[in-house]
């Protein structure tokens, strides 16, 4: 009895040496509940294909990730594996909480990356890769066909026949007069100033009409962001609120496919398609963004994965995203989503997006105007500084005083930083 009391504890004690054997990757994210199920579903079958590994998820809210994160920096907790928005890459780099992912990702998954998704997860300075993504993104106009054709709008085939400001604005001001259009333009304010989408949706028409957040070769905002181009611009999205054209943050994000469908067009992200198109049906018309000046321009870049510096176990946390950029059902959840392909075997299962698809133009907008957010350390203090200065403007602030305190604001950071050697030497 003794000898057999002795023989349970010790395997006891051997089972709890094996359960404290498995190694732990903690793995940071974001996104809606429906992303949040499929990674923790993700993480389940991982684990049933290495019983000696444990996937450990840490949900952000996505209007707070960078707060949360900040603070596991502070903490010492870094995760292994991080979800990060593209545009910051450079800012976590050159912060040293990432490490170059090549040698830790499956070879497959790095030869199947698109050229835009390769762009969005290296780094400037070493020309590293130090991310990857399943998805890539943009920024299309959509529009109810109901009502285009009742103020007799042109509705344009792809990039090259896109509307002009001149036009766009004439549209804007008929469908302000057409009956059943309550607001002519959803551009989204709903999603607030904590979140990347201003700078991210709203950047574009600025380049589109001459200027930039910053000058990417002397990496100066003054003399760029308040410039004449720049000041134009917003002081015709100004314009827009102010004759109340464009649906007010108070009302939401689903004015356009709303009950009623109470706005014309929408601004919006190529993730907006599925549930628009699952309620405007027939009605729904995906253009390219307007050309507000000499060139077209639209936006790229999402939400994509590292491993930091941090980790323990490098290849394990590489291990398991080779993993989740193959899995089927993560796959199959992203195109049901109308996730916008960062791999090529995605894309070839993505018909949404192939030539003839009903979001052929966001493609064809990912190789003509896609122009990626300023790749600085100073990001953060960039698109922070810029979204203060949209929301200043669009509550009847003046344009160049908003933007000019901008500038001086994004300026003070990198001086502050002596340049972000050795960015500062590209000048």
């Amino acid at each position: 009895m003794g000898n057999r009391l002795l023989s349970f504890l010790m395997a006891s004690v051997a089972l709890g040496g094996l359960a404290e054997a498995k190694t732990v990757i903690h793995v940071m994210h974001q996104g809606d509940p429906g992303w949040v199920s499929t990674y923790g579903e993700v993480a389940k079958r991982f684990e049933a294909a290495n019983p000696d590994v444990d996937i450990e998820l840490i949900y952000a809210p996505h209007d707070a990730y960078n707060e949360k994160f900040s603070a596991a920096v502070m903490s010492k907790q870094l995760p292994d594996v991080m979800e990060l928005d593209a545009p910051f890459l450079a800012n976590y780099v050159w912060s040293g909480y990432l490490q170059p992912i090549k040698p830790l990702i499956d070879q497959d998954v790095i030869d199947d990356m698109t050229e835009s998704n390769v762009a969005q997860g290296t780094y400037p300075i070493d020309k590293d890769l130090y991310a990857v993504g399943l998805t890539d993104s943009s920024v299309v106009l959509y529009g109810n066909r109901k009502y285009l054709e009742a103020i007799d709008a042109r509705i344009p085939k792809g990039v090259d026949d896109a509307w002009t400001r001149e036009e766009f604005e004439g549209y804007l001001e008929k469908l302000s007069k057409l009956d059943g259009v309550k607001w002519p333009i959803d551009t989204f304010r709903g999603y607030g100033i904590k979140t990347e989408w201003i700078t991210y949706a709203y950047g574009p028409i600025l380049q589109s009409a001459g200027c930039d957040l910053i000058d990417r070769k002397t990496w100066k905002s003054v003399g760029t962001l308040d410039s004449d181009p720049c000041v134009d611009a917003l002081t015709m999205m100004q314009k827009w609120v102010k004759n109340g054209w464009v649906v007010p943050q108070s009302s939401g994000t689903n004015q356009f496919f709303a009950e009623g469908h109470p706005a014309a067009l929408a601004l919006g992200g190529h993730w907006f398609y599925a549930e628009a198109a699952a309620s405007m049906k027939d009605d729904i018309v995906v253009m390219p963004l307007p050309k507000f000046g000499p060139k077209g321009a639209s936006p790229n870049g999402t939400w994509i994965w590292g491993i930091t510096t941090a980790s323990e176990h490098p290849d394990i946390a590489g291990k398991f995203l080779s993993f989740m950029l193959k899995d089927k059902l993560y796959r199959d959840y992203a195109r049901e989503d109308s996730a916008y392909p960062g791999l090529k075997s995605f894309a070839a299962d993505s018909p949404l997006y192939a030539d003839g698809g009903p979001m052929a133009v966001a493609f064809e907008q990912a190789s003509k105007t896609a122009i990626a957010r300023p790749p600085h350390p100073a990001y953060p203090i960039i698109t922070s500084a810029f979204m203060g200065a949209v929301d200043e403007i669009f509550n009847g602030g003046d344009v160049k005083a908003a933007l000019t305190a901008a500038a001086e604001k994004i300026d003070e950071d990198i001086e502050e930083n002596d340049g972000y050697p050795p960015f500062d030497e590209q000048q």
